[in-house]
């Protein structure tokens, strides 16, 4: 038997195994479940009613976030992708504070902190409905304080090829 094709194809199946939780089952599937299936978790919050909130991060070339809600009991309440345009629409300028974006869309990816202009910017690489080409989600913080003064979508630039369309 070839070894390498084995070995090819037991990594792609593990890799594929649990990239959106599919078969987990809210209320019946565990936390050890979620974690078994979804990997090492990305980031973990308190949830609201005691719940533990658990982000499963598929960035940045997955585009999602996962977010697995664990009841005190430890069994699945919910998993649930969050980086939707909706979402991003829940997100006000000059009034939602970086810690309340990290528990609606999860930890970001690439985070970084501008000095010149005294701003955080957090990059959610993510899917939107009506683009062809992948987009990402900026949202900038103030700093200090860490308030959103500025958010918007732009072409993720590794899917950007020169005279193609970026809508449908």
């Amino acid at each position: 038997m070839n070894w390498i094709a084995l070995f090819a194809a037991a990594a792609l199946a593990a890799g594929c195994a649990g990239f959106d939780g599919r078969g987990l089952v809210a209320g019946k599937s565990t936390f050890a479940e979620v974690d078994a299936l979804m990997g090492p978790a990305a980031d973990k919050r308190p949830g609201t009613g005691g719940e533990t909130v658990y982000y499963y991060s598929r960035l940045p070339h997955g585009y999602a976030m996962y977010a697995a809600r664990i009841a005190p009991d430890g069994t699945l309440v919910a998993l649930e992708q969050r980086l939707t345009e909706e979402n991003t629409k829940r997100i006000k300028l000059d009034a939602t504070r970086s810690e309340e974006v990290r528990d609606l869309l999860g930890p970001p990816w690439n985070p970084m902190k501008m000095p010149l202009k005294d701003e955080l910017i957090w990059t959610y690489p993510m899917r939107v409905p009506g683009y062809l080409r992948e987009q990402w989600f900026l949202v900038h913080f103030s700093l200090p304080g860490e308030v959103a003064v500025q958010k918007y979508f732009l072409d993720d630039p590794k899917t950007l090829q020169p005279d193609t369309p970026t809508r449908e």
